[in-house]
């Protein structure tokens, strides 16, 4: 019986390995075999053009001495901080945590209401950036310039007098779904009792809000906080879309920063360096936010 107990095991492992190995060998070409190669180029004067493409060299840290020492670079760093910042820890969480509170309440055409929110997010990046050309347009005729038309104010440049805050606003209402669903699933999770227990103790809505509410949804809130700032900081397709990172590199994200140093400058040992930098600033994100998830509240 043991034998056959051990036997039993030993196939159910084994099933499960191969159920699993289609994911691991696309982890492994998708994301781990790119990373590895990523820093190897990364330590290379590899270009598109010129003796370097046909003729590469192992450089050492040059790339990322020269990245630190460059002021575009730190530019693009600045700029993405902001970009995450204002759109994903502040706009689409406030935004998100208003929605889902807005859906425990009973509203009417509740169905729209969600289909209004969720409908951004099932948009593809480029797909947004478009609509929101056609919103942004410069002359009276642009989308936004019409409506603000009415109430006597002139037509604006949108995306050149406010070029980031307009690529947040944007970013924000593409990314409230995410958040409405997320912080919906947590407050669904507090139980009704602790509401009636503190309603019955005479506790106001304020007081509920902030020393009920808030504290048990904590924890919703770190994992939201994590995967959006993540998913955030490595956002390219809508802000090249709307702005190619200007005027004058004051939407030039990170991203953007990596795809003109490899492939508008031809530097693709530089970009790898940019690339890797990245890559361990979301990691040490990451590492932030999965010890923050365990603190107990």
């Amino acid at each position: 019986m043991v034998g056959m107990t051990l036997s039993y095991e030993a196939r159910k492992q084994l099933y499960l390995r191969l159920l699993m190995a289609p994911a691991l060998l696309l982890m492994a070409g998708l994301i781990v075999f790119p990373a590895f190669y990523a820093i190897a180029l990364s330590l290379t004067n590899e270009a598109l053009l010129g003796f370097a493409a046909r003729d590469s060299s192992f450089v050492g840290l040059r790339n990322f001495t020269r990245l630190f020492t460059d002021p575009l670079f730190w530019n693009s760093l600045k700029v993405t901080l902001i970009f995450v910042i204002g759109s994903a820890v502040i706009g689409q969480f406030a935004f998100g945590l208003l929605s889902a509170l807005c859906l425990r309440r009973p509203i009417r055409f509740k169905a729209i209401f969600n289909s209004i929110i969720v409908l951004p997010n099932a948009v593809p990046e480029m797909v947004v950036g478009f609509i929101w050309i056609s919103m942004y347009a410069t002359g009276e005729y642009g989308t936004l310039n019409r409506i603000v038309g009415w109430f006597g104010v002139e037509p604006q440049q949108w995306l050149f007098s406010f070029p980031l805050m307009a690529i947040i606003i944007v970013n924000t209402w593409r990314g409230i779904a995410f958040a409405m669903i997320l912080l919906t699933s947590g407050l669904e999770s507090i139980p009704k009792d602790v509401y009636e227990a503190a309603k019955v103790d005479g506790a106001t809505d304020r007081q509920i809000f902030f020393r009920i509410t808030l504290p048990m949804l904590m924890p919703t809130i770190f994992l939201y906080m994590f995967v959006s700032t993540v998913t955030t900081f490595a956002i390219f397709g809508l802000v090249y879309t709307l702005s190619r990172g200007g005027p004058a590199n004051s939407t030039e994200i990170i991203g953007i920063y990596i795809y003109n140093q490899s492939f508008t400058a031809f530097q693709l040992g530089y970009g790898a360096a940019v690339a890797v930098v990245s890559l361990v600033i979301s990691m040490l994100i990451g590492v932030f936010y999965v010890r923050a998830l365990k603190v107990k509240i």
